[in-house]
């Protein structure tokens, strides 16, 4: 059985080199790196020492090669990792602005990773899992959906339990059908983790953070939600208590996929049976230190370098 499975895009990413670059005019930009915010999660987990599975699609090309390698290098199961013969691995374009926002050219829907399909065998062998987590964004499109929510009720159905990043991306959740796959996760998950902007699409007029999160609690059976602060750390609810934990001070680099490392960390410190609190300052520690690197996976850290950062921080497990 493994510890942590899950399933979405797999991606090349480019960056820009200076900011402010714009995609209608000639510029550099650092790349390819391998990507995709379920890979992300999968490869911080793994690197904490997690058995972790992926299901997911590329095409049979460099691009594929580079992400199928970083995936197999970090100890990761590909076995339900598909290659298209005929469609070319994803990929994006990320250009930071000066204000610290980022723009992106995605290829998802017309490549690989868009044809990504299920059958039983991969079925069977992704829902052997303590956890399978889900990333909003890969729920992208009907056929995505339909495979994620396969494995949701196939784990269930076999004791596992959901582990959720809602991930709420405005343009995404107009697509048809995001809005209420997203729901249907939410009522299904034992594990949620909210960013502040989450909770703001999910919260009804009136209601602060808090109050957001005593709702949820009540009307879905999750167990526990860890709302993802960024630099300011992270507050975990369980319903009977409200544990605070401040974030770690760092030189920030690469924003990109600091949520997804600290949820793989955080997956990956409950999976070996850490304490909440000590899971909660490892996943802290996984953020920080992951935009302090350029590269979506480049910041994905193992359990020495996370213990490291925190004792330099002053803090110990």
């Amino acid at each position: 059985m493994f510890d942590i499975a899950t399933s979405g895009e797999l991606l090349a990413e480019f960056m820009a080199e200076a900011r402010g670059q714009r995609f209608d005019a000639s510029g550099c930009f650092s790349g390819p790196f391998p990507s995709g915010a379920p890979a992300i999660f999968a490869s911080q987990a793994a690197r904490m020492g997690a058995r972790v599975a992926y299901a997911g699609r590329v095409g049979r090309d460099g691009f594929g090669d580079l992400v199928v390698e970083r995936l197999r290098g970090d100890g990761i199961d590909v076995k339900a990792v598909q290659r298209d013969p005929e469609r070319p691995t994803g990929t994006a374009f990320v250009s930071y602005q000066e204000n610290g926002s980022r723009q992106f050219i995605f290829n998802l829907a017309h490549s690989a990773s868009g044809q990504q399909t299920l059958n039983e065998g991969e079925l069977e062998h992704l829902s052997a899992c303590q956890y399978f987590h889900v990333m909003g964004s890969s729920l992208a499109s009907p056929g995505a959906i339909e495979i994620l929510l396969r494995l949701v009720e196939r784990v269930k159905e076999r004791g596992g339990r959901i582990s959720f990043d809602p991930n709420v991306r405005l343009e995404l959740v107009s697509n048809p059908g995001v809005r209420e796959a997203l729901v249907t996760v939410l009522a299904r998950c034992d594990l949620f983790l909210p960013s502040d902007a989450d909770l703001d699409w999910l919260a009804e007029q009136g209601e602060n953070a808090d109050a957001t999160v005593a709702r949820l609690l009540s009307e879905y059976p999750m167990s526990l939600v860890v709302l993802k602060r960024a630099a300011a750390g992270c507050r975990a609810y369980t319903g009977e208590e409200v544990i605070e934990v401040p974030g770690l001070s760092v030189a920030e680099v690469d924003p990109t996929g600091a949520g997804d490392c600290f949820g793989g960390a955080l997956v990956a410190a409950l999976v070996a049976k850490r304490p909440l609190p000590v899971a909660l300052r490892l996943a802290n520690a996984a953020g920080a230190h992951a935009v302090t690197v350029l590269g979506p996976m480049e910041g994905c850290s193992n359990l020495t370098t996370l213990e490291r950062r925190l004792a330099a921080a002053g803090e110990t497990l």
